[in-house]
């Protein structure tokens, strides 16, 4: 049999994906509603209006895979009813005006947003069991004063141990220290003056696991229903409890608490040295002065001067420099310094 000759007419053409032309020109969304998102988790956000209308939506593609955090101001089409099984779609996220980010990867420098748009961080510590870590303290606090967020300080358990002396130092950077225990008659009152600090605010709780970070959020929401977890007695460690952000309306306030996953490393360096200067108004106006490659911890820095005028010690004015230096000193550090 002789070979089949082959033509034209053999060639197979692939039709075109889609005969509509593209186009740049994209939807106004005029019609889109705000709300704010109060958890994020595979691949659904939980949003609520100003009405109280509580949305389950999807990320738009173009947004990007993780662009939606706990904290946003969102803007939402499709189904807004809020009825059980109706989804709706993120198609924009407001401008923020704060966030709390760390490196998860100081060499990649990898940064990750875990909450936007927040007035107070509360860092929560436990007296005892587990210790509470000065790095990771430190971390937090850069983070907050470069992104001018108020930071709140709370310690917990401390019917079980006495705190740490280097906790009180902290006031010196202007940092609000609360006290709590866990069983005794003082903790009802503990936790009243905490609220007063809560109330009308949008905080985020940061902190060790096992610190009790759900614990305080139960009796601060007790509604809320925060898995609790016991701390290994033969490691120090807690246990995660909770496995993602989330935001809580605060009983008898319109304020929120958004409650996060025990975090193990917090890296910083993401974060410019001079920002953290910047956020101390009276230090940065020194530092002003100093050479442009100055690490504001050698001897010639203008920050020694003003600690010592006329070479006496100030030693209110030392220790806030001190305390600022300890800042700029664990934004270098390696994040392994504060793993869990």
């Amino acid at each position: 049999m002789a070979p089949r000759e082959y033509d034209e007419s053999d060639a197979r053409i692939r039709p075109a994906r889609s005969t509509r032309p593209r186009s740049k020109d994209r939807p106004s969304h005029k019609e889109a509603i705000t709300a704010l998102v109060t958890t994020v988790d595979r691949g659904r956000q939980t949003c609520i209006t100003d009405e109280g209308v509580v949305i389950t939506s999807m990320r738009a593609r173009e947004l990007g895979p993780k662009s939606v955090v706990v904290g946003d101001i969102v803007s939402i089409v499709g189904d807004i009813s809020g009825e059980e099984g109706t989804l709706a779609r993120i198609v924009a996220i407001k401008e923020r005006r704060n966030s709390l980010s760390r490196t998860v990867d100081d060499a990649a420098q990898v940064e990750r947003t875990i909450v936007a748009n927040i007035d107070q961080l509360v860092i929560v510590v436990a007296s005892t069991n587990p210790q509470p870590r000065r790095g990771l303290i430190d971390r937090f606090l850069v983070s907050a004063f470069t992104e001018g967020i108020t930071p709140v300080l709370v310690v917990t358990k401390t019917d079980l141990g006495d705190a740490p002396d280097f906790l009180a130092e902290y006031s010196k950077l202007d940092v609000e220290i609360f006290y709590t225990a866990i069983k005794t008659s003082s903790r009802e009152r503990d936790l009243k003056a905490l609220h007063e600090i809560l109330k009308g605010k949008i905080s985020v709780l940061v902190g060790h696991s096992g610190v009790g970070k759900s614990t305080l959020i139960n009796a601060l929401v007790p509604e809320a229903d925060r898995l609790t977890g016991d701390v290994n007695t033969a490691t120090g460690r807690g246990r995660h409890t909770s496995s993602s952000a989330i935001a809580l309306p605060l009983v008898g306030s319109d304020g929120w608490i958004i409650d996060t996953p025990g975090i193990r490393a917090f890296g910083l360096s993401h974060i410019d040295t001079h920002r953290i200067v910047d956020a101390f108004t009276d230090l940065s106006e020194v530092a002003a002065n100093c050479l442009s490659n100055c690490s504001h911890s050698e001897s010639s820095c203008s920050l020694d001067a003003w600690a010592a005028p006329h070479g006496v010690i100030n030693v209110e004015r030392s220790a806030r420099l001190a305390s600022l230096r300890s800042l700029l000193a664990v934004k270098d550090q390696a994040i392994s310094v504060v793993e869990d």
